[in-house]
């Protein structure tokens, strides 16, 4: 027998070691390809997140902005507002110092008001009393045809004169006596002629007399306003 080995033609010389590197080597190969494709897509997904990011920063600074503008369109409004509405007292009370409080004014705006007519004066020189009536404004309100006071209106020598019907002590009423043919005063009893001098009592100044004008030959218009009591000589309430 020959000491010679046999040689099997099926592995053509290649030894078992060889095979098993080959093996090992391909799997690496498979390995190494897998990873790069996994670090690929992650590269990929990390450059689509930051391609994406710039958008959603410019959608919220758009929105930021359009809450800005809503927030500004806000207040300009708020001071629109707030501004009539402080502008209407303001107004109203510019007005009311132009403009007196209480105003009694005739047709002409001169302070004359219709009383009656001539032939509702007794001629005998009987005092008669009528109630003066007006239009009274103030800053907010008009009042037609109420009662603003009331004179004595009496003839003397053709002439009609008009008296005020308020004492000049401390602002009582003044009443007309028909017993005694004078005025007279009840709260402290002071006297006064039928002209309005004082004949007696603690009144300071006699009865205040009031401006007449005869108008259309018959109208008796009669300049009404009031005065302050306590005083020697007439001062207009103004």
């Amino acid at each position: 027998m020959d000491n010679k080995k046999e040689i099997n033609p099926d592995y053509s010389g290649v030894t078992k070691l060889d095979v098993e590197g080959e093996v090992v080597s391909s799997l690496d190969s498979d390995i190494n390809r897998e990873v790069t494709k996994e670090d690929s897509s992650s590269s990929i997904d990390c450059h689509l997140s930051e391609a994406e990011a710039p958008t959603h920063s410019e959608e919220n600074v758009a929105t930021e902005d359009n809450q800005g503008e809503r927030r500004g369109f806000i207040k300009f409004l708020c001071i629109v507002i707030g501004g009539i509405v402080s502008a209407v007292p303001f107004g109203a009370g510019i007005w009311a110092y132009i403009n007196p409080l209480t105003r009694e004014k005739g047709v002409d705006g001169d302070g004359f008001l219709k009383i009656t007519s001539l032939d509702a004066i007794p001629d005998d020189g009987t005092p008669a009393k009528f109630s003066v009536i007006a239009d009274k404004e103030d800053a907010w309100n008009k009042f037609k045809n109420i009662s603003v006071g009331a004179i004595y209106l009496r003839k003397e020598a053709g002439k009609v004169k008009a008296l005020h019907t308020v004492c000049p002590h401390l602002g009582c009423f003044i009443d007309y006596r028909s017993s005694k043919s004078d005025f007279f005063c009840p709260c402290h009893n002071s006297n006064f002629k039928l002209d309005g001098s004082i004949v007696s009592g603690v009144s300071p100044r006699p009865m205040d007399p009031l401006k007449i004008e005869i108008r259309n030959k018959v109208e008796v218009w009669v300049k009404f306003q009031n005065f302050q009591p306590g005083h020697d000589h007439p001062i207009p309430l103004s």
